[in-house]
């Protein structure tokens, strides 16, 4: 019998914020397979291009997410972050885009990521507030979060950690 990992990376896109792209304790996941090559000439890129390969270990929609509840000690959840982008813009290539629904959708997200956490177990939260801030994501969470840091309007990118809470704690230590 199979074991299944440890962590679970609901959007990992091109896996960029993982120091082991190929790590044996996580399941790698995303709604989408893909080769994109775009131009690109910055940094002295002599190519010209540059190249996103996306190829989770499943697909998945982390709306809908297809494990059985408190399967996971660690969830990645690293949503796409930009509602406005054109049509061939490198970033929603990149990050993917969400809808107009998108308070929707990741309030969806956060209950997907912690219905499949463990109690107690931790769910990291990465969010750039290019275009949403960070304290309106936060409202679609039902957990609040414990820690985190603040990037500042120069970077926008912050790193949040929540845990699960048990059955106990959900109803007020009773």
């Amino acid at each position: 019998m199979q074991q299944i990992p440890l962590v679970l990376d609901v959007c990992c896109g091109s896996r960029m914020m993982w120091f082991n792209h190929k790590h044996p304790d996580v399941v790698f996941g995303d709604k989408r397979i893909e080769t994109l090559t775009v131009t690109d000439n910055s940094r002295g890129n002599a190519s010209g291009t540059r190249t996103l390969v996306i190829e989770p270990d499943a697909l998945m929609d982390f709306r809908a997410l297809p494990y059985l509840d408190e399967t996971f000690y660690v969830v990645a959840f690293d949503p796409p972050h930009l509602v406005q982008a054109g049509p061939r813009s490198w970033l929603a290539a990149k990050y993917g885009k969400l809808g107009k629904d998108w308070r929707e959708d990741l309030r969806k997200g956060f209950d997907e990521c912690f219905r499949v956490l463990k109690p107690n177990g931790t769910l990291i939260f990465k969010w750039n507030e290019t275009q949403i801030k960070v304290r309106e994501v936060l409202e679609c969470s039902p957990v609040p979060p414990l820690f985190g840091n603040t990037a500042g309007k120069k970077n926008g990118t912050h790193w949040i950690a929540f845990m699960k809470p048990t059955a106990d704690q959900q109803n007020g230590g009773e």
